[in-house]
């Protein structure tokens, strides 16, 4: 996708509480230079599961580390972060993350996730990447229950320059749908983003209007939504994965957007996501700026969660 890069200098940064809790904990155990046994190995993976790593994702990485101890490839405790760092890398698939797009047309993504997740704040730092990449972006205030949902997204789109439409609050959110879809083939835009109301992931009747919002869009734009994006609060742990269970059965979860990755200790949470829901992480919030968004590397993020 490439519409812009972020250093790993920039996501230690942006990590700084995750890469504190992880490092010092890794340290507790691993010591400088020690011979690793069996003790080490129960206490790293004691470890690695209070980092929100998850309890499948560390018994394989547990597993692997012993398994290499005892064909004795591993040897020294200082030889443990590269081996891990090394084995979470290759949980990735590289066309795992590319955002998809329609084939002709506008493409259509609709944004889903629990209230306070900081979905309308990750829509905007969406739209503002795709539009700083030269692309006609339009938002669609579909969230018409919460009083200050329309006003928060037309105040971002005021800000990142980008057009929306909307209608007035407790206006029928499929409505709004239609006629946004509407107005991204009239224009001629390149993305269409859909703001959606924030309900509680449990409410069956409210995720049946998530899929009502699918189907209006798909009648109108073919294959729409081409994406649809779950932003998922770093802060909630492994609340995160129940969240993306629940969602993915009302409608279909392409990807993740995980906002507030600077704001907790909890960033190994990206790692569980994959591994247990093979839901790819593909984008991730470090910030309350526009700008503080990444597209999501695998590579880069855990040379830098690690670092």
């Amino acid at each position: 996708m490439g519409f812009f890069t972020k250093t790993v200098q920039y996501l230690r940064e942006h990590l700084s509480k995750t890469r504190s809790k992880i490092a010092s904990g890794l340290a507790a155990v691993l010591g400088l230079g020690r011979d690793l046994d069996e003790e080490i190995l129960e206490r790293l993976e004691e470890t690695l599961i209070s980092d929100d790593i998850g309890v499948e994702t560390t018994q394989r990485l547990i597993e692997d580390l012993r398994n290499a101890y005892k064909k004795k490839e591993i040897v020294k405790t200082d030889q443990v972060i590269p081996f891990l760092k090394e084995h979470i890398k290759n949980y990735w698939p590289a066309q795992d993350r590319r955002l998809r797009t329609a084939a002709a047309g506008p493409t259509v993504i609709l944004v889903a996730g629990v209230n306070g997740s900081g979905k309308t704040t990750s829509i905007a730092k969406l739209a503002y990447m795709l539009s700083r990449g030269g692309r006609k972006v339009i938002v669609a205030a579909c969230d018409t229950f919460r009083a200050a949902a329309v006003e928060q997204l037309s105040i971002w789109a005021e800000r990142i320059g980008v057009q929306i439409v909307k209608h007035k609050q407790g206006a029928d959110p499929a409505a709004v749908a239609y006629d946004a879809a509407s107005a991204a083939l009239a224009r001629q835009a390149d993305y269409l983003i859909l703001d959606t109301a924030g309900r509680l992931h449990t409410q069956k009747h409210l995720m049946e209007e998530l899929t009502k919002i699918r189907n209006v869009v798909s009648k109108h734009i073919p294959g729409a939504p081409h994406e649809v994006l779950l932003v998922v609060d770093a802060t909630t742990g492994q609340n995160a994965i129940q969240q993306a269970r629940m969602f993915t059965q009302a409608i279909d979860v392409t990807g993740i957007f995980l906002a507030k990755l600077d704001g907790t200790a909890r960033g190994g949470i990206v790692i569980a996501i994959k591994d247990m829901l093979n839901i790819p992480v593909k984008f991730v919030g470090l910030g309350e700026t526009p700008e503080d968004i990444a597209e999501f590397d695998p590579q880069e993020f855990v040379e830098a969660l690690f670092s």
